[in-house]
């Protein structure tokens, strides 16, 4: 065995890891000292990809320490997730090292946070790359600690790259940070899930700003060296395989006896877990089945409270539930070494978003279980969210015109009243032209910088190609009969690719694959349940009145729908399946189902309103008519109810899609209904609500504008109902 010459760096980086891990016997990985040597000793640019669970923040850590010792400035460590700057924080106090973090969530500290740095009480501070495009902190403390930074430090470095699994705009923007950089400061770049094209890419986005007029090239190591030049970005990669994990694939004819198989399972999995779901609504629904079941577990999604996401992670580390059922807003960051197992309902869209969320478990263990549970939705959940981080050139070029055509800053509610765009979207585009240089977030909002701009349609065409080659290697890992840790190894392009001995293709089914009865019928009923709230509209969006609705403020009493119904969420696991498939494009109208009516029957007599509908009123849908009205005479005819009829179009009716932006939904939809004659004499003599019937709700504007209508000729009051919710 190679025993390193201890020099005088590697002597005092042992005794700081040592302290950091708490044992007197612990040594460097292999990679590890060489990482730190390059940017201690070198002062080099470094790149590292290793698995999860190697050590990388020891890496930066112990550089950190050493860096100070000889008088550098403080580390400024780029960090994507709350979480992981608690677990860092909370890491680097065992080493003794000073940490400090400034997020959208401790704006409380911010003014102890820069008392400490000007008194240079501050080894690492941690920032959010959301951090760095705000106004205030880009103009007034950015620049002070650039010009006294010891090292930065990229952490899930593969979000910089456009083929990384989880691109994030504000990422790329650290381009332009690594190129402020005084010469001689060390930067570090770290990621677990990086396949050689996002390795490439980071690299080269770490070495050109700086070594453009150098001409050199990056150069890669292995796990043993640091490797050519003294300039140029050191790549440091050891091999992904994990030996703790044993990875199994159970295909399962449909939701519900994936649900029955966790549930008559679910005791027998190792220790403490996760269980990933590819939706909210489906993350939530199972957590509940589970809880009611008896089983000890919470859900965990990015709608969750902030407080109780925390509350979550630390019960979870603590092993005081069996689980927490989550979305991929639990991933990067967390960390629970003794993790003993990941389950996934329903498959991520790519084998590295698969790789990135099993490497949770079986960090610190000999043994963690690993299975996949995919279902027959699972692509069509991918094609939903597909285009999310996709700018199209018509909304791009709204944006640029709006902020060219204003004089001052435009905030994002003010900016969202002028062009078709919802404001979570046109956030996300904003950062993506923030970061072509296009448009810039100033004190007050955003203006256009006047830079010459051109939509990168042939960029989109390939990482759009590529999103749908990852979704078919996800559907290959599902059916191979190969190893399946090589051929997670070989996904991120790792060529210590062997088969591990440990999956169900190497060593024989693992798992049980029967299913209890009795499961199976408590997740029938669940998966069966009926009746999402739709929330009445209270308040006029922000800049209607721009586009000619004469409409602002809160929406009167007198004029509002009350709390309304849906069958379901498309994204849910039960009903959700039969209305994607009633709701895609090539979806042809037509009646409603037998089965489908008596779950709104069901809705209905579950819904617990103040009084019962006096009659039902049917939209006149644009691309659903034989539904509505079916549903809607239906409905009535169950109910015994009179169906007073559909309101009519006014003109050519509404316009535009359903959804978008709030205040150009509401302008599309404000003049589109009228009450006829003789809807409006049925509604004079109702002598209660009115039951108003829709295919579909997502903005929810065209029932507040149709309910206000039927308000306005005379009922009483109006309870919408739909068979879908959006999300």
């Amino acid at each position: 065995m190679f025993n390193p010459p201890l020099t005088e760096t590697r002597i005092a980086a042992l005794e700081i890891l040592r302290t950091l891990v708490g044992r007197d016997d612990a040594d460097f990985h292999e990679g590890q000292f060489e990482a730190i040597e390059t940017l201690v000793d070198l002062r080099r640019r470094a790149l590292v990809v290793q698995r999860t669970g190697w050590g990388k923040s020891a890496v930066y850590f112990v550089s950190t320490l050493l860096l100070r010792r000889q008088g550098a400035g403080p580390t400024i460590l780029v960090s994507p997730l709350l979480a992981l700057m608690r677990d860092q924080i909370a890491a680097a106090a065992r080493a003794g090292v000073r940490a400090v973090a400034i997020n959208s969530t401790n704006a409380h500290e911010w003014s102890d946070v820069q008392r400490q740095l000007a008194n240079d009480e501050v080894d690492v501070l941690l920032v959010s790359p959301e951090r760095l495009n705000n106004p205030a902190f880009r103009e007034n403390q950015l620049p002070d600690l650039i010009r006294r930074v010891g090292m930065l430090v990229v952490d899930e470095a593969h979000c910089i790259s456009d083929w990384g699994h989880d691109f994030r705009p504000d990422y790329r923007r650290l381009r332009d940070l690594i190129a402020q950089m005084p010469l001689g400061v060390p930067v570090l770049a770290t990621t677990a899930t990086a396949n050689s094209r996002v390795v490439n890419d980071v690299a080269e986005q770490l070495d050109t700003a700086h070594f453009a007029s150098n001409d050199a090239p990056a150069t890669t190591a292995g796990s043993g060296g640091t490797g050519g030049t003294d300039i140029g970005v050191v790549t440091i990669r050891g091999p992904l395989a994990r030996a703790s994990l044993r990875l199994g694939v159970l295909r399962l004819p449909d939701a519900r006896s994936r649900l029955g198989w966790l549930l008559s399972h679910i005791d027998e999995l190792p220790g403490s877990g996760i269980i990933y779901a590819l939706t909210v609504s489906a993350a939530e629904d199972t957590a509940r089945l589970l809880r009611d079941a008896g089983h000890n577990v919470r859900a965990y999604t990015g709608q969750t409270d902030t407080g109780e996401r925390e509350k979550s992670e630390e019960m979870l580390k603590n092993n005081e539930v069996k689980a927490l059922v989550a979305t991929s807003a639990l991933g990067m960051g967390f960390d629970k070494p003794d993790l003993g197992f990941v389950l996934h309902l329903g498959a991520p869209s790519s084998p590295v978003a698969y790789y990135q969320q099993v490497g949770r478990a079986g960090r610190a263990t000999e043994n963690a279980d690993v299975l996949l549970l995919p279902g027959s939705e699972d692509e069509a959940i991918w094609q939903y969210f597909a285009t999310a981080s996709m700018p199209s050139e018509l909304r791009a070029t709204a944006v640029l015109d709006a902020l060219s055509a204003n004089d001052g800053p435009l905030s994002t509610p003010a900016l969202e009243a002028r062009v078709d765009i919802r404001r979570t979207p046109l956030e996300l585009l904003l950062k993506v032209l923030d970061v072509d240089g296009v448009v810039r977030r100033v004190t007050g909002g955003w203006v256009a910088t006047g830079a010459a701009w051109s939509y990168d349609r042939q960029r989109y065409e390939r990482i759009a190609a590529e999103r749908v080659a990852e979704q078919q290697h996800m559907l290959e890992y599902e059916r191979t009969t190969e190893c399946r840790m090589e051929y997670l190894q070989r996904s991120l392009d790792d060529d210590t690719a062997s088969p591990c001995g440990r999956c169900d293709n190497c060593a024989g089914i693992w798992y049980p694959d029967e299913v209890r009865d009795d499961a199976t019928a408590t997740a029938t009923a669940s998966l069966d349940r009926v009746g999402v709230a739709l929330d009445p509209r209270a308040q006029w969006p922000t800049g209607a009145d721009r586009l000619g609705v004469p409409a602002k403020g809160k929406i009167a009493p007198s004029e509002r729908v009350l709390e309304g119904r849906a069958l379901a969420r498309l994204t849910d696991l039960g009903w959700g399946n039969t209305l994607r498939g009633i709701f895609a494009p090539s979806a042809m109208d037509a009646p409603v189902t037998p089965a489908m009516l008596a779950a709104c029957v069901r809705v209905l007599a579950e819904w617990g309103w103040q009084q019962r509908p006096a009659g039902v009123v049917a939209m006149p849908s644009r691309h659903h008519p034989e539904l509505v009205n079916s549903v809607a005479a239906g409905l009535a005819q169950i109910g015994r109810l009179p169906y007073l009829g559909a309101l009519d179009l006014a003109g050519a009716g509404p316009t535009g899609e359903p959804g978008g932006n709030s205040a150009y939904r509401l302008a599309n939809v404000w003049n589109g209904f009228s009450v006829g004659v003789e809807l409006a004499e049925a509604l004079a003599s109702a002598s209660g609500p009115v039951l108003l019937v829709d295919d579909l709700a997502d903005s929810r504007w065209t029932l507040t504008v149709a309910g206000r209508q039927l308000l306005q000729a005379g009922a009483p009051a109006v309870l919408p109902f739909t068979l879908a919710l959006r999300s």
